[in-house]
């Protein structure tokens, strides 16, 4: 039933806000959750790499604009989940030197006002609920943890398990990547009754199994069959955020759901729409206590967006890749730097094999003359294909913000030197597995007609901090300006590190999920 006043309202059903709705909803907390979109539909088509990537159906069709006018789709999806339908459910926590001011060479990557023993307990319980498996001790730059990983590896397929066993013989420290998957694997086969298979469509790709532990599966579904005290409304676009006459309470939250006005209230409003979607609503939220947009006194809100230094890189092989698991093994020996460089480099990680459909797509260099008549099926079939990620420093003209009603995204490129130095030791890496030694840019796994870096990963619109001269939310994640807004997903990040956003989302939206409770039962 719906109803028009809650105690709690959650904007957005991603990591964050479906985190933490389902960590309130065993209190008897009358919570609304907002949707944009629909469910994603369970399809034959969501392994289609053609229609995933190439006609991308499941992206935002929505236009924005970068900073020279140029236009481009988001690569956002609006889908019960969020965005955790299509990523890669690679689960890292930050390192515990990413807390900390970190050198690099075109800047510093601020230190955090919270450390990372702060996050730990709920690093280890973000784990248990999406259902990571890993092996502690392999990764060298892996934080303390009070507790081994809920489930084991996801085993190395025999291709991939060379290339680790070469990597070790080269002096490196290659782990299993520490993924959420609903997979039960017994030495390293499927068991019959595992909700997930081992399947070469993956990163990237919505699982028509449910077998990815992404917010929806793991949250959403069963929150909404076990508590009737919380109320999903989908196809629900929250236009604004309306404050009382003081300013300093949100007193309405505006929705447009399936064409029509609605409004709702609530004690308390948590805003989780991703970094750039939660900037907007903020900014489309101004008034004349708030004139340069909600919680905005600062002049922060959208400014210092970071989405990682990242490439999506595919190696030739001279002999056939049947991998069909691939992402399975990471490298962070240079995460921190590397003997010939002293500042961090970043993160390798394998992602889920290419598709003849996928490379068709994709602006084909010259370097692929050497095999000019080879199919794209066959290419795919001799590919290994990487993700490679260095950190993006928060600057403040890297920013989302409205011309009007046009979202400009303004992105400024840091030195690159960094992410090509990471680049160049992949390079030496694969030279001994009788690789090609160029690699091919696969932009479409990041969005298509999306820049390097594109949407994915998208953090820091938001700071959170203790000065709100400079900051937007407070330390517990609560807008200074306001008395009952909150942010949980990525906008709080004053720093992004090297290693993908989303466990930290996730043990942040538990961590703040307690704070809430502490007021509701005060």
């Amino acid at each position: 039933m719906s109803y028009q006043h809650y105690d709690l309202i959650v904007v957005g059903s991603g990591p964050g806000g479906a985190s933490l709705a389902q960590r309130l909803a065993p209190t008897g907390t009358k919570i609304l959750l907002l949707e944009r979109g629909d469910y994603l539909p369970r399809s034959v088509d969501n392994w289609d790499p053609q229609k995933v990537f190439v006609d991308a159906i499941y992206q935002s069709p929505e236009t924005w604009y970068g900073k020279d006018g140029e236009t481009f789709h988001p690569g956002l999806h609006y889908y019960v989940g969020g965005n955790s339908k299509v990523y890669g459910a690679a689960l890292f926590r930050l390192r515990e030197r990413d807390f900390d001011e970190i050198t690099h060479k075109d800047g510093v990557s601020p230190a955090w006002p919270l450390k990372y023993a702060a996050f730990e307990p709920y690093y280890t319980e973000a784990e248990k609920l999406f259902h990571v498996h890993g092996q502690r001790g392999e990764d060298p730059c892996e934080p303390p943890a009070s507790g081994a990983y809920p489930y084991p590896p996801v085993a190395h397929e025999p291709r991939i398990q060379a290339f680790d066993d070469s990597l070790r013989s080269d002096g490196l420290h290659p782990f299993h990547l520490p993924l959420g998957i609903l997979l039960d694997e017994v030495d390293g086969q499927t068991t019959p009754t595992s909700p997930c298979i081992r399947t070469p469509y993956f990163d990237g790709y919505p699982s028509p199994l449910n077998g990815k532990a992404d917010a929806q599966v793991m949250c959403v579904d069963p929150m909404l069959a076990a508590h009737d005290n919380v109320t999903l409304l989908t196809n629900a676009y929250v236009s604004t955020l309306e404050t009382d006459a003081s300013g300093k309470v949100v007193s309405g939250v505006n929705v447009t759901r399936n064409g029509k006005p609605e409004r709702y209230t609530a004690d308390i409003v948590v805003v989780a729409c991703g970094a750039l979607s939660s900037a907007l609503l903020l900014l489309r939220s101004a008034s004349d206590k708030h004139p340069n947009g909600l919680a905005n006194g600062s002049g922060q809100v959208g400014r210092n967006y970071m989405r990682h230094n990242q490439t999506i890189l595919m190696a030739m092989l001279k002999e056939p890749n049947e991998t069909v698991f691939q992402k399975t093994l990471g490298v962070s020996d240079y995460y921190f730097g590397a003997d010939d460089w002293e500042y961090p480099l970043g993160l390798i990680q394998m992602c889920a094999v290419s598709h003849g459909a996928q490379i068709r797509g994709e602006a084909l260099p010259s370097w692929l003359e050497w095999m000019p008549k080879m199919p794209f099926e066959t290419m795919a079939r001799h590919s290994m294909d990487f993700w490679l990620s260095s950190e993006d420093l928060p600057r403040p003209e890297n920013r989302i913000r409205y011309d009007g009603d046009k979202v400009i995204l303004e992105i400024h490129e840091g030195d690159m030197e960094a992410h090509q130095r990471l680049t160049g030791k992949l390079e030496e890496m694969l030279s001994k597995q009788g690789a090609h030694p160029k690699l091919l840019e696969r932009s479409l796994y990041l969005g298509k007609d999306i820049p390097i870096g594109g949407t994915a990963h998208q953090a820091g619109t938001a700071c959170f901090g203790s000065d709100p001269a400079c900051s937007v939310l407070d330390l517990d994640c609560k807008a200074h300006e306001l008395d009952n807004l909150y942010i949980v997903d990525a906008s709080f990040f004053p720093s992004i590190g090297a290693v993908n956003p989303t466990l930290t989302i996730i043990a942040n939206a538990l961590r703040v999920a307690d704070r809430i409770a502490e007021r509701l039962n005060a």
